[in-house]
């Protein structure tokens, strides 16, 4: 009997589950552009094309691999709106109500197929390192559920980096090497860029009229949308750019979008490329002693480390883990996160960046949008769905931990021993934002000081109860208590004045 083979716009992979699992000569696979997945939140243009492209792409691999392809666009008359509402009209169309799935990677795509009133036959997906029960396994009974320490498993399973039992170098962990600020090179390379084919073209168009009031600018549009290509920008990268991502991967640069990153995450998250595929080439820089360890382990551990880790935590935590708030912050995401005007000069290059680009690197998410966020008591799941809109890399399973968890500190601690806040003197060390700013990193009260002076401060008086007790964070209690009383009353009042004029929706 034939079966219908769900494979969904972040499965584009000839190795997913449920193309293992099929017969070739008699199954029909099922893809589908549909409304509920282009607009569950305003996801940014640039986004929605590279996954219609790549999808309609990787179809037309499929059909010239062999197989029956059953291709629904977004703007075919005959859709319906849902992936299930698809598969129930495939069904009746081949008289089937077999479906082979590999599992979603949101939750909510998860309960959905499994509340399908079809035959479902829904596979682990099988493209990462570890499985979510070796993720369960190894976190059964532990205290705290730090990624270092999963990394290092991960390590070990996959032998890269490793000299026999031992990390290569002596040491797991390289990051110490890894925090210098970076200079303006005009012999940089950038990430490579690809020019879009008639098939792109046509998804454009149709992107552009049918989300153009979206957040974000959808042209020009120069992302890989194939496997050969995603592969072509690896090799790119691994030649040009890996050798000196190490020591520049928290930096940034006001004129320089990309520094030395790899913008492949977002072909790894929908399929394109595989982790081990793309660490073995990292690794292979390193062994023909082109690129040093602290690059390679460096990008290596954001692979096989942290992006294993989150998406077993995510899965462990249950459905209602990006709707936590830990700190019970309730303030409306401020308009500036959607571009409206600001004379910060980190937030306006970040979010510019985003704007244009559909991308902005860890550090910038974290240290810049993330930080300002949790410092200003942002309500995270507003945060959440923003990072889930805004970015070209962004599912739910890996943005979610990224965000609630590492950035806002909203799941209490499972991914972060202290919540990840600083002053304006971190983005001064790290980029060249603080030179062009109206405000002063070095005026901590008054005319001009900077709002994170200001706001880090009040950020941890009023979460002193439960932040107090932390190690890491005891040495600056002690700083604060140690200021002049006029002083910290000033800060308070300063902070109190910024936040209630972000409230009012004036430009701050």
């Amino acid at each position: 009997m034939v079966k219908l083979v769900l494979v969904l716009g972040d499965q584009l992979s000839d190795g997913v589950a449920a193309l293992k699992a099929a017969d070739k000569s008699e199954d029909v696979v099922v893809m589908a552009e549909v409304g509920d997945e282009t607009s569950y939140v305003p996801h940014h243009p640039k986004k929605i094309a590279l996954v219609l492209s790549a999808m309609r792409h990787f179809a037309k691999h499929l059909e010239d691999d062999g197989w029956t392809v059953a291709y629904t666009r977004l703007d075919d008359p005959d859709a319906t709106k849902s992936i299930v509402g698809e598969l129930m009209r495939r069904g009746q169309e081949h008289d089937t109500s077999e479906v082979i799935a590999t599992s979603p990677g949101e939750w909510r795509l998860k309960e959905a197929l499994e509340n399908a009133p079809l035959k479902m036959t829904v596979l682990p997906d099988d493209r990462f390192v570890a499985s979510l029960d070796e993720f369960n396994d190894w976190a059964e009974g532990r205290k705290e559920l730090r990624m270092e320490y999963f990394y290092r498993e991960m390590r070990r399973k996959t032998g890269l980096l490793m000299e026999g039992d031992k990390p290569a170098g002596g040491k797991w962990n390289y990051d110490h090497d890894n925090r210098k600020p970076a200079s303006d090179d005009m012999l940089r390379s950038k990430p490579m860029q690809f020019t879009p084919d008639e098939m792109t073209e046509e998804v454009l168009d149709l992107v552009e009229a049918r989300f153009g009031e979206n957040f974000g600018t959808l042209r020009p549009f120069h992302f890989a949308v194939t496997r050969g290509q995603a592969l072509r920008a690896l090799d790119h990268f691994a030649k040009e750019l890996l050798p000196e991502f190490g020591p520049y991967q928290d930096a940034m640069l006001a004129g320089d979008k990309y520094l030395h990153h790899s913008l492949l995450s977002a072909y790894l998250n929908i399929g394109l490329l595989d982790p081990v595929e793309i660490c073995t080439r990292v690794e292979e820089e390193w062994k023909a002693g082109k690129v040093p360890l602290n690059s390679a382990e460096g990008y290596i551990r954001q692979v096989i480390g942290w992006r294993e880790y989150v998406r077993g935590l995510y899965f462990r935590e249950g459905p209602d883990y990006a709707r936590r708030n830990g700190l019970e912050h309730s303030r409306e995401l401020p308009p500036l996160y959607w571009g409206a005007e600001t004379k910060m000069a980190c937030l306006e290059h970040a979010v510019a960046q985003t704007r244009d680009e559909a991308y902005a690197h860890h550090i910038q998410r974290l240290m810049v949008t993330g930080n300002f966020a949790l410092l200003a008591g942002v309500d995270p799941k507003e945060v959440h769905e923003w990072y889930l809109s805004v970015y070209f890399d962004a599912f739910e399973w890996v943005e979610a931990p990224n965000t609630v968890g590492m950035s806002q500190f909203a799941d209490g601690g499972i991914i972060a021993s202290k919540p990840y806040v600083s002053s304006g003197n971190y983005i001064d060390r790290m980029s060249d934002y603080c030179g062009s700013c109206a405000y002063s990193v070095k005026t901590k009260t008054g005319e001009g000081a900077c709002p994170f002076n200001l706001l880090y401060w009040h950020f941890l008086v009023r979460h002193r109860e439960r932040f107090k007790g932390n190690p890491r964070m005891g040495q600056m209690y002690r700083t604060w208590d140690k200021m002049d009383e006029a002083k910290r009353d000033t800060v308070l009042k300063e902070a109190e004045a910024f936040l209630k004029k972000l409230d009012a929706g004036e430009p701050v």
